[in-house]
């Protein structure tokens, strides 16, 4: 019996026009599989998300992006409606999207992080947090969202208060010259490391999905410890917070220091974009799969997950802005 797949596309986070465009991809490749698909723009109501899955289908594939898609809401409607679906479960989900947790549990893991701190808006208003070149980050948004690098010197806010539409913490971290490196994991096997090369300031939501002049270096060209390193940080933080299926593993690397000294993971996402020119699935393709492969792999798998607690964390907590200024 053909495998019945409801495809969630859309959701009502900052990202919604990425699931969309993305998301036709991702139908074409399951209808070449072979699956029925159901296709679901998802609104911010429960009740017709629950009668769009009535009867269940066989599997959700969660192509959701961002705010109530990969942060652990919709995974777990998911779950107590009992459908199998893609990607990670509640819990990592929600670690994931979080970047400060997912700096603890790295810390925990022994994997380098850029020194951060969480503020107040106001506090970071103020910008005097840490000297700069440092970033400016919401914590839970995804897609460079929100993001803003302050270099030295430079007569401009650390954030602009009017479009600001992040909460009132901010997270604050130490910026880190150098090379932009991201690596894909499935199924807790990172896959490879591609090199970034943007022509804005950094790899933001313009350079992501508008700019064509975005370069991606496949295999990355650094010295091998820290190509294997990056692999290794990568598989750790993934099987650290309990991911499942495709995530990616974003890091920098400041080739000015010795060794893996340089090199710093930034953040993991747990809903990688998917289409086969993507970051994350042009490393599986790399690997041999191709983007349909993939997409019915991610079917094959999907499940309803009985959540573990990710690794214990046993590193001292993120830095206050005291202990930055200080240090920093």
């Amino acid at each position: 019996m053909t495998k019945k797949v409801a495809l969630l596309v859309g959701g009502w986070s900052a990202e919604r026009q990425v699931s969309l465009t993305k998301g036709k991809e991702v139908e074409a490749a399951l209808r070449e599989a072979g699956y029925e698909v159901e296709v679901i723009d998802v609104k911010k109501d429960l009740s017709d998300l629950e009668a769009r899955l009535t009867p269940k289908p066989d599997v959700v594939f969660n192509n959701l992006h961002g705010q109530g898609g990969e942060d652990g809401t919709i995974q777990a409607v998911l779950e107590m409606l009992e459908i199998p679906y893609t990607h990670s479960g509640v819990t990592a989900s929600a670690i994931g999207m979080n970047k400060p947790a997912t700096k603890l549990i790295a810390q925990s893991l022994g994997v380098q992080s850029p020194k951060g701190v969480m503020v107040t808006l106001k506090e970071a208003l103020k910008g005097q947090v840490m000297p700069a070149p440092y970033v400016v980050k919401p914590p839970c948004e995804g897609s460079s969202v929100g993001i803003r690098i302050i270099m030295e010197n430079e007569n401009q806010m650390p954030l602009d208060e009017a479009t600001w539409a992040f909460g009132e913490e901010v997270l604050v971290e130490q910026y880190i010259a150098g090379k932009e490196l991201t690596v894909a994991v499935l199924d807790g096997k990172a896959q490879a490391v591609t090199e970034i090369v943007s022509h804005t300031r950094f790899f933001d939501y313009e350079a992501k999905y508008h700019d064509t002049r975005t370069e991606l270096v496949m295999p990355a060209k650094i010295p091998e410890d820290v190509y294997k390193k990056a692999l290794e940080n990568a598989e750790a933080v993934y099987n650290g917070i309990g991911c499942s299926g495709l995530a990616r593993c974003d890091f920098r690397y400041d080739d000015s220091k010795s060794g893996t000294d340089g090199l710093f993971f930034l953040e993991i996402n747990t809903q990688p974009g998917l289409t086969a020119a993507s970051i994350g699935p042009s490393q599986v393709i790399y690997n041999g799969k191709s983007f349909v492969d993939l997409c019915s792999h991610l079917v094959e798998t999907a499940k309803c997950h009985a959540e573990k607690a990710p690794q214990k964390v046993t590193s001292a907590p993120l830095a206050s802005a005291e202990e930055t200024k200080l240090h920093g």
